[in-house]
């Protein structure tokens, strides 16, 4: 019932004319031989530049391995696509945060069946305690009458599939 009703649905997000050119100075940055595409390394790199962090090997397998056969890399519209997803998704990830810290109104790292209630009189004020509570035993993964975080993103990222 939660994850089909109440889940977060991710917004289709596009980038300003400024990231977009960002993105795509990273992109010639990181085809030092103007190749057209970027290598396996060259991709670590371009990561680095954009996220500040290096991707792990498994993230680069998925990543080059989508890649078309027919290509030595990752050429600029494909790359492009990949940063505009990762983006995305950072920030759907820190709008759960936000989400959660909202409802943390006591800054404890985890929500209450009360934080649960205020919550939801606020964005459903005609939703029954008894389905409230559904959704709060259905969230609280542990059954130890705490929601964290953990829990909470779990769910939200359950209710998008």
């Amino acid at each position: 019932m939660f994850y089909s009703q109440a889940g977060a649905r991710p917004r289709t997000w596009e980038a300003s004319p400024s990231e977009h050119k960002k993105w795509v100075e990273v992109f010639k940055a990181c085809d030092e031989d103007n190749k057209g595409y970027l290598s396996r390394e060259d991709f670590k790199v371009a990561v680095v530049m954009l996220f500040g962090y290096k991707p792990s090997k498994i993230e680069a397998d998925s990543v080059m391995s989508s890649v078309d056969p027919n290509t030595s890399g990752i050429q600029l519209k494909e790359f492009l696509d990949i940063v505009r997803k990762k983006k995305e998704a950072q920030l759907y990830c820190s709008e759960v945060r936000h989400i959660f810290t909202a409802f943390d109104r006591h800054y404890r790292g985890y929500l209450t069946l009360e934080d649960f209630k205020k919550a939801f009189k606020q964005v459903a004020p005609k939703l029954s305690e008894r389905i409230i509570l559904e959704v709060f035993r259905e969230v609280d993964q542990d059954s130890d009458g705490h929601v964290s975080f953990k829990d909470f993103e779990y769910a939200m990222n359950s209710g998008q599939k």
